[in-house]
């Protein structure tokens, strides 16, 4: 990666730390994928400091595949599907569709990365912090749980 392009990497990488993500826009996805196939490496280096901004989510690895990570407790099963049908509001938006997860009859999980490229991308937090910008708390039976 030449000098200029590593600069460009960096400094789109500094706009994620100082624009709250739930104000930001998805970007364009052909764009995105071209950038963070580029950058990928240094904004996992990042991803720390990313990840304190969506509170509640974990990084977590699957089968060598960084994702997004979080899991709440609600009351009832149906409360369960009320709750994965507002996330899926905001994933169909956004035009991206995370794992979404009932398991058992209270259990909601929720993992996040972008298919395309097996990874993270400034996408997957933007998604992370707009769930988090939802009003859930009436479906929740106890403080979230982060598993």
């Amino acid at each position: 990666m030449t000098l200029p392009s590593r600069l460009s990497a960096v400094s789109a990488n500094a706009r994620i730390l100082l624009t709250p993500l739930s104000r930001r826009v998805w970007a364009d996805h052909g764009r995105a994928m071209k950038e963070a196939r580029q950058s990928l490496a240094l904004f996992m280096g990042l991803g720390l400091i990313v990840l304190a901004k969506v509170p509640g989510w974990n990084l977590v690895n699957e089968g060598g595949v960084q994702k997004l990570h979080r899991s709440w407790k609600v009351k009832t099963f149906v409360k369960g599907m009320e709750f994965l049908k507002l996330v899926a509001d905001v994933a169909e938006a956004e035009g991206h569709h995370p794992d979404l997860h009932l398991v058992g009859w209270n259990n909601v999980k929720i993992d996040i990365w972008t298919h395309a490229i097996g990874g993270l991308t400034e996408n997957d937090f933007i998604l992370a912090a707009k769930i988090n910008g939802l009003n859930l708390h009436h479906l929740l039976r106890i403080t979230p749980a982060n598993k």
